[in-house]
């Protein structure tokens, strides 16, 4: 029989593999000569911590009902972002605690938006931490959305259950699946990070770099982001892991089990590509219309990776894009919305919802004309049901009315309209960069206050864990069943 034990057992784990990789950056400490063993006290403290809650959730039975999935959720992350700010408190960039959870969030959630005043500056260690952080995030999202997620049924996402019965079951065990997922995730990430060393990053930028691409998380090395290197090969690097990263593992899996047409084939994967193809179009056209400085080229590749660096949720910038006009702040702050694959390392509505939400139009629609007829809805060659069509609408309704309330909030406690909305928006589609001077892609986010921070680190885990695997714990049923 499961019970809450399972779920600490399991957070106790979480918490000794984080205490392990907080020592590569303590590593780094040592070979820069920072002088700091501050990584090294957050290592032992996370790790016995974590030995300790292991010890006292000794259980036979290693098994977690749904009660105790929606909890695991939820603790897991507030978890890892509560020891993974203690590092940033530890360290020589003075940050309170708000900040450091605010980092900490920012990073395992994959959002990218940042309280740090001058990376340039800052110590290795700390930006390499960011990057792991990032990493994590992303392995931990890609593995929960193909085993946790689909079994709660989170606005739709049991369409992706691996799990089922006939030929859509790929692999009969979850560590199984575990196991592709991280080997597929480390061996793009080992890639990546080769690509960009051999475009001209150093070693160190090369392998920060590559962890938050990979997780399209978009934390730098650098306050100028990618632009800092001046190099559209690295560009050109870049956006090919974003899409790399962008796309459902789920395919990745299949792929590997003998379906070589899976990236052809996947409605939502083609959905992506449209829609990035047309908005880079779109984005390229106004650009060329209202900047006659740039080149055909350079508009091409500016345009093109900042609409993808945002679609996707990772967060790059090349370019002050909060200059180019108005047109520029509204198109983005649609695509912040939108995100990219289920499955994947991206955040946001995804794509297949909004797929979903236009057969369903389409139907309701064909339905005005022939009342009298029966419209069967399928997706992906799979038969839709009505009761998975109204989890997905509710679920777009519900992220749209938590935003609206996130960014009332953020204007109560203080932030002009135009930081209060993208900041929500950013927040919850964990994007990282806002809108306007404050939190735009030159700004950051440390001149907001101690309570917009808690407010947007809380808005983060929204939209990392698909909003309701979180307001079910508010529930005082959840708690008497």
């Amino acid at each position: 029989m499961a019970s809450n034990k399972t779920v600490f057992f399991i957070i106790g784990i979480l918490l000794i593999i984080l205490g392990i990789f907080m020592l590569a950056p303590y590593a780094i400490q040592l070979i820069y000569n920072e002088k700091s063993s501050s990584f090294f006290s957050s290592a032992i403290i996370t790790i016995i911590i974590g030995i300790l809650t292991v010890l006292t959730s000794l259980t036979k039975e290693k098994q977690l009902n749904l009660k105790q999935a929606f909890l695991f959720s939820s603790l897991a992350w507030i978890s890892i972002a509560l020891f993974g700010s203690i590092p940033f408190m530890l360290s020589s960039l003075n940050l309170s605690f708000s900040e450091s959870f605010f980092e900490s969030m920012s990073g395992i959630t994959t959002t990218g938006s940042t309280v740090i005043l001058d990376l340039d500056t800052s110590p290795k260690s700390i930006l390499l931490w960011r990057a792991i952080m990032q990493w994590l995030g992303g392995i931990g999202i890609i593995v929960m959305a193909t085993t946790v997620l689909p079994l709660l049924k989170v606005g739709g996402m049991q369409l992706f259950q691996l799990d089922t019965s006939g030929t859509e079951k790929i692999l009969p065990k979850t560590v199984e699946i575990s196991t592709l997922i991280i080997t597929i995730y480390s061996s793009l990430t080992i890639a990546c990070a080769f690509f960009y060393w051999a475009q001209g990053m150093s070693i160190f930028d090369s392998i920060a770099h590559s962890f938050t691409t990979l997780a399209t998380g978009g934390f730098s090395t650098h306050n100028d982001s990618i632009g800092y290197f001046n190099s559209p090969g690295i560009e050109i690097t870049a956006t090919i892991f974003i899409i790399l990263g962008s796309i459902p593992f789920i395919a990745y899996l299949k792929f590997i089990k003998g379906n070589k047409r899976i990236f052809l084939q996947d409605v939502q994967v083609k959905g992506f590509i449209y829609l990035l193809i047309v908005s880079v179009f779109v984005m390229f056209l106004y650009l060329f219309l209202n900047n006659s400085e740039l080149s055909f080229l350079d508009n091409l590749r500016i345009s093109s990776f900042n609409v993808l660096s945002i679609l996707s949720g990772t967060g790059y910038v090349t370019d002050d894009f909060g200059l180019w006009g108005k047109f520029p702040l509204i198109f983005f702050l649609f695509l912040m919305f939108i995100g990219g694959c289920a499955g994947s390392t991206t955040c946001g509505i995804k794509i297949f919802r909004l797929q979903i939400l236009f057969i369903f139009l389409k139907t309701q629609i064909k339905k005005l004309i022939y009342p009298n007829s029966i419209f069967l809805v399928n997706y992906n060659k799979q038969k839709i049901e009505d009761g998975f069509i109204n989890s997905v609408v509710v679920f777009i309704f519900s992220y749209l009315f938590i935003f609206l309330i996130i960014s009332i909030l953020l204007s109560i406690s203080g932030l002009d309209f135009l930081s209060a909305i993208s900041g929500a928006a950013t927040a919850i589609s964990n994007v990282g960069p806002g809108l306007g001077e404050m939190i735009g892609p030159n700004g950051n986010f440390s001149q907001v206050s101690e309570i917009s921070k808690w407010i947007l680190s809380f808005a983060m885990l929204l939209g990392r864990l698909e909003i309701f695997a979180v307001l079910v714990l508010f529930l005082p049923s959840f708690w008497r069943t």
